[in-house]
């Protein structure tokens, strides 16, 4: 007689990474992009050698570390099997809200004025809320991941605009000011501050329980909870994670334009989808590695100034974006075996 002890084995907590060919594939093609960017250094090399030069390649980096930040939050949430088209908005009126709370009437403020040391935690906390907000809507009402934060976007679009009347704010706090200007051991601050981030969520996802988590309920939710996932929650604290990067991402451009920009962030999140998904992140959930997202991130930045060195108009620059995702997704088709929907 068989032991029932032994046939009912209860699941694992954290199920394990699907493997086979196919993940090995996968995880070629999010390293492919590092002689992608090695090629693309020698023809922008090739095309104007400036393109070599200190100034250039930090400047690349540094005009990059907005997007990247918003591309590791989309990234982290695609992973999880969700979307967030609501982080382009919201990297504008984080710093909108929270600068025109400090700031002078006269300067386009909201007339509080409140202590100018509480801009950035206001920023922060802005982000934090719109997360956890979005998650609300999701996860509680059970609503579509992807038209609630469409939604937002441009609800948060509408209050940016309304907040600020359409100007942009100028009047900018030196606290606030300092994170997009600061220059740490030779290389601007945001480029440590995106490194630092990046490399945290590499380690989180690659060895921590939750970060495998994520994988795990981005790969099949229902095969999570029954492993003892805590989904919502771990979904939940995704969101707000997003909402966090988006505003810090929104500080960060701040202090680098000197200013808060009535549009700050439109369009973004196309560029962000274009470098997820030529990362490998899938759309479907439970694929895809930061790493592969940097890369992306990095491959469109450099693309971007080799144009631009090129003499080519920027109105192509969208169009190129386009045709990118496209390829991408037919890699993703061959070694995956899966179209991503």
């Amino acid at each position: 007689m068989t032991n029932s002890r032994t046939v009912a084995k209860p699941p694992s907590v954290i199920p394990p990474l699907p493997g086979g060919r196919r993940v090995q594939l996968a995880r070629f093609r999010d390293l492919a992009l590092v002689p992608a960017i090695l090629l693309l250094v020698i023809v922008g090399a090739i095309i104007d050698p400036v393109f070599l030069t200190k100034a250039n390649i930090t400047n690349v980096l540094q005009q990059q570390t907005e997007l990247s930040l918003l591309v590791l939050a989309e990234a982290i949430i695609l992973i999880a099997g969700k979307f967030d088209l609501s982080l382009e908005s919201t990297i504008g009126l984080a710093p909108a809200l929270a600068v025109g709370l400090v700031i002078p009437v006269a300067s386009n403020g909201l007339g509080t004025e409140l202590p100018v040391a509480l801009a950035i935690p206001l920023c922060l906390l802005v982000g934090l809320a719109i997360g956890a907000f979005n998650g609300l809507l999701i996860l509680r009402f059970k609503l579509s991941a992807f038209i609630v934060t469409l939604g937002m976007l441009i609800v948060l679009r509408g209050l940016q605009i309304g907040l600020t009347g359409g100007q942009n704010l100028f009047d900018i706090p030196q606290s606030v000011l300092y994170l997009g200007n600061a220059v740490w051991l030779g290389l601007p601050a945001s480029i440590w501050i995106c490194g630092v981030l990046f490399a945290a969520g590499i380690l989180a996802l690659g060895f921590l329980r939750h970060g495998r988590a994520v994988y795990a309920i981005g790969g099949n939710v229902d095969a999570a909870r029954a492993a003892g996932i805590r989904t919502d929650r771990v979904v939940w604290i995704v969101l707000m994670i997003g909402g966090l990067l988006a505003a810090l991402a929104g500080l960060l451009m701040t202090g680098r334009l000197g200013s808060v920009a009535s549009a700050q962030g439109d369009g973004m999140i196309f560029t962000v989808f274009a470098a997820a998904v030529i990362g490998g992140v899938s759309l479907d959930g439970g694929k895809g590695t930061l790493f592969g997202a940097l890369c992306g991130v990095i491959v469109l930045g450099l693309i971007n100034n080799i144009l631009t060195l090129g003499g080519v108009s920027a109105q192509w620059i969208q169009a190129i974006y386009g045709a990118i995702i496209l390829v991408a997704l037919i890699l993703a088709r061959v070694t995956s075996g899966k179209a991503q929907d």
